[in-house]
Parts: structure tokens; C-alpha cells; sequence
């Protein structure tokens, strides 16, 4: 059956769109969501809190207008970025599209085979993973794609060949990586290294490499992410959310949320009762996805 094309819409009436997709299997495990979106015009600049994501974007029209932390404001069309410590604010200053495929750390050093060290707090050019002219070939397929069905499609005619090709993880990694995330960054350096019999040193290569951060840098995130669900609004006070998310008390919780934000949580909290909760495309909260949630406009921040 043929797909259905995309049709214009009243430009007043037009809100832009977003569209996300769950990733198909031979993403599973790698990919923590694809999304797609056009905006209608000129679209306030964005606060997104540090995630575990490495995060492609491709897009066409009107360029994407980001600042990493305290760094300089630049236009990208296309991005590979890495784990980030500090928030990043993004913007369009006209009408533009993109495609977004968020990958887990040790999915993109599977898929991407460079070590994450290299992208982690900043963000390059796809080609320089990728190839000469890999973005290029995409964004003209997506540009020229008749509606977000095509568009997924080329997407995934691009990606599939190299998760095919790519060489299996380090047993290490993944391992250290589990360990590291499901305790929600609860174990120390010398834990995680008795745990998997390894050595601390050897344990730094490898969180270096294949996530991109070191382990302590790690679990700071893990526990600030781990708070930053629990201190949605809702029953739990401050200092129940700091006991349940590993910090020492409330105190250590507001230092670590103003190194990686910016903001104490009961800052955040009140920002996180102006915004909408994400729903994934089965219908259930996405308890890990903290970049929707709290995506602030910049003037809140």
C-alpha cells in the first residue's frame, strides 16, 4: 500500500511537528529513542539537563542554534554529540527539520567506533565518525522523502549496514557499565573494580573510551538523573529524594545539582510543574528520558 504523502497545512494553523518511533529491533539495546520534528518558524532557545545519551541530529532547512555550557553559540545542521556534564541550549531561528536518534554510550562506541572521550561535553560533525559524505547522502534522502515513513526508512538504510558491521563490545564494558548504571551510579571506584575483577586504572581506560566519561564523572550523572525523576512534583520531600538517590544528605544532593544544572532540585521541581511529561509511543511515562521533561524555554533558566 502506497504511503501517505505529507500535505501542506494553513501556515497559521501550523504548529510544526514531532513524531517519534520506537527503534526497530536490530536497534534494541543501542538506541534509546528516535525522534523526528519540524518547526514552524523561529522557536525559543531550550534548556536540556545532562543525559546518558550520545545524540545524532540530522536536519535541513534552518540550522540548529546550540550552546554547550559556557561555550560560544554555534549553527549546526548536523551533530554527533557526546555525554554532557553541564546543560545545553538549543534553538531555531527559522523553520527547520531534523531526524534525532539518542544511542545509548556503549551502542555509539559500537556503532560509531571512536573512543567517547573524544565527543563527551561537545559535538562534531557525523562525517567525522561516519565518513566523507555520509551526512550529506542522508540529508538529501530525508529532504527529498515524502513523509516521516520515507524519512525513517532512509534512516535506517544508513545506520543498519554499520550495527551489522560492527565489532562486538568489550565483555568489560558492558559489564562495568551495567553495574555502574543499574545501582544508579551507587558503587564506588574500588566496588566496581572488586566487582569485576579488575583494576581501577584499567576500569578508567574503559569508561573513558566506551562511554566517555570517567566512572566518578559517571555516577554523579546516574544519581542526579535518579534524583531529578524522584523529585518530579509529587509526595516525596527533598531530603527523602536525597536518601533514595545515594547522596549523604540534601546538602550533597544541591551541590551536585548545581555543578550539572545550574538549578537546586526544588528549583527544578517548580520549573517541572510548567511542563507536560513525555509519553512513549506505547504509552507509558519514560521514566529515563529527562531531556523533554525538563526542556525549559531559556528565559525560565
Amino acid at each position: 500500500m502506497a504511503s501517505k504523502v505529507d500535505m501542506p497545512v494553513d501556515e497559521e494553523q501550523d504548529q510544526g511537528e514531532n513524531v517519534e518511533r520506537r527503534p526497530p529491533e536490530w536497534m534494541r539495546g543501542d538506541v534509546v529513542r528516535c525522534r523526528g520534528f519540524r518547526t514552524a518558524g523561529a522557536q525559543p532557545p531550550r534548556v536540556t539537563l545532562p543525559s546518558l545519551a550520545v545524540t545524532l541530529v540530522v536536519g535541513w532547512g534552518e540550522p540548529l542554534s546550540i550552546r554547550q555550557g559556557l561555550g560560544s553559540q554555534r549553527a549546526r545542521h548536523a551533530m554527533l554529540a557526546g555525554l554532557q556534564t553541564a546543560p545545553v541550549v538549543a534553538g531555531y531561528r527559522g523553520s527547520g527539520h531534523a531526524v534525532e536518534v539518542e544511542f545509548t554510550a556503549v551502542g555509539a562506541f559500537r556503532l560509531f567506533g571512536l573512543p567517547l572521550h573524544l565527543l563527551a561535553n561537545s559535538a562534531t560533525h557525523p562525517d567525522e565518525a561516519l565518513g566523507p559524505g555520509w551526512t550529506a547522502r542522508l540529508t538529501e534522502q530525508l529532504a527529498e522523502a515524502r513523509n516521516w515513513t520515507d524519512r525513517w526508512a532512509a534512516v535506517d538504510a544508513a545506520l543498519r549496514p554499520r550495527f551489522e558491521a560492527a565489532a562486538p563490545l568489550s565483555g568489560l564494558a558492558v559489564e562495568a557499565w551495567h553495574r555502574l548504571r543499574d545501582t544508579y551510579g551507587g558503587m564506588t571506584a574500588r566496588e566496581l573494580a572488586d566487582a569485576t575483577g579488575r583494576g581501577e586504572r584499567r576500569l578508567q581506560h574503559v569508561f573513558r573510551d566506551h562511554v566517555g566519561l570517567p566512572p566518578q564523572t559517571l555516577s554523579r550523572v546516574l544519581r542526579f538523573q535518579r534524583a531529578l525523576n524522584l523529585a518530579r512534583p509529587g509526595h516525596l520531600s527533598l531530603a527523602e529524594v536525597a536518601a533514595m538517590s545515594g547522596y549523604h544528605d540534601q546538602a550533597h544532593m544541591n551541590r551536585d545539582f548545581r555543578a550539572l544544572a545550574g538549578r537546586t532540585p526544588g528549583e527544578l521541581r517548580g520549573l517541572a510543574r510548567k511542563v507536560t511529561v513525555r509519553e512513549s509511543p506505547s504509552g507509558a511515562r519514560e521514566a529515563g528520558c529527562f531531556s523533554d521533561f525538563f526542556e525549559r524555554e531559556a528565559e525560565d533558566w
